[in-house]
């Protein structure tokens, strides 16, 4: 009897993509040019920095923004972040609001968010990336006259532990952080970090491949890029940090789209420090994903994309109810 033969995929190819993939194209699915964003660039420790500005066409002179930071993921670009995965969302959200934001762009597009061992340039040269923040942050509120009260951080991945590190190190610059698909770094718990309180609201997938929500190591075994703690264990960091109530209040959110076989469970852990919360959106059977985002790689790659919440909106809203007290 004749067998019938099956093309293997070697392991190897499987590697290189998913280390490809640690996280954002910046090819796919790409919506028109925003004519209200603009590229630019600034000089921090003698190294040139680019990143991308929304300025909603609005925007009155007399005008106190919110500033709202969007990183790119490792392997990601800003125009990717804002045209590819968010598809723009942030920006008409800030047209509305009147709200400024900011897509930067990473060394070599690799933030350096404190994990050791990690072989990209940003890690391996050291770039002071939160300087880089801290530089645009002062540029930025005396060009646009930021509400220093209103200053936010979002990103997924490599971005997301970007934007713990930020919290870690400069909470008193920042009201609030959202890291997507990211878990805190354990090379940042031996940090200095700031006694700050800071608001901070996770959203990760409980299959994600290659930021485990269990914790360990990130990416793939053959290519080792730093560890995490656990997605549970990083909220909690972050509820003991602020001293808020230990017993969540939780929900399972509707179900919206039954197809995507995934749902979604909020944990709000309320009465922090100067009113500060921590939320967790649980995304269960949830990838390295951006909720209601593109499906970007196929999901044996990265995993499911839940459309039963929309990340754009969940993130707006929390960061326009979570001003710094």
């Amino acid at each position: 009897m004749q067998q019938t033969r099956r093309k293997i995929i070697p392991v190897s190819f499987i590697g290189v993509l998913l280390l490809l993939l640690i996280v954002l194209p910046g090819c796919l699915h790409k919506i028109p040019e925003d004519p209200n964003t603009f590229s630019r660039t600034i000089l921090v420790n003698e190294l040139e920095r680019s990143y991308r500005i929304h300025v909603p066409p609005s925007l009155s002179p007399n005008s106190t923004p919110p500033l709202i930071f969007v990183l790119h993921g490792g392997g990601g670009t800003a125009e990717g972040m804002e045209r590819t995965l968010t598809q723009g969302g942030f920006n008409t959200q800030a047209d509305q609001e009147n709200a400024i934001v900011v897509y930067p762009d990473g060394i070599e597009k690799n933030w350096n968010d404190g994990r050791n061992n990690v072989s990209d340039p940003a890690h391996q040269q050291n770039i002071d990336d939160v300087g880089f923040f801290a530089a645009l942050i002062e540029k930025l509120s005396h060009e646009f006259n930021i509400n220093p009260k209103r200053i936010y951080a979002t990103g997924i991945s490599n971005g997301a532990m970007m934007s713990y590190r930020l919290a870690c190190e400069i909470p008193e610059k920042i009201a609030a952080i959202a890291p997507v698909a990211g878990a805190l770094p354990i090379d940042l718990l031996p940090y200095n970090i700031s006694a700050v309180p800071i608001s901070v609201c996770v959203i990760s997938g409980t299959h994600d491949p290659l930021v485990p929500w269990e914790g360990g190591q990130v990416g793939f075994p053959r290519k080792p890029r730093g560890i995490v703690i656990s997605v549970p264990e990083s909220v909690l960091f972050w509820v003991m940090h602020n001293n808020c109530t230990p017993n969540p209040e939780s929900t399972v959110l509707p179900d919206v789209d039954p197809t995507d076989h995934t749902w979604v469970q909020r944990d709000t852990y309320s009465n922090g420090t100067n009113t500060t919360e921590v939320v967790l959106y649980t995304i269960y059977n949830g990838g390295h994903t951006w909720p209601d985002g593109p499906q970007y790689y196929p999901e044996f790659l990265i995993g499911k994309t839940t459309h039963d919440i929309n990340a754009n909106a969940v993130i707006w809203e929390f960061f326009s109810t979570h001003p710094k007290q």
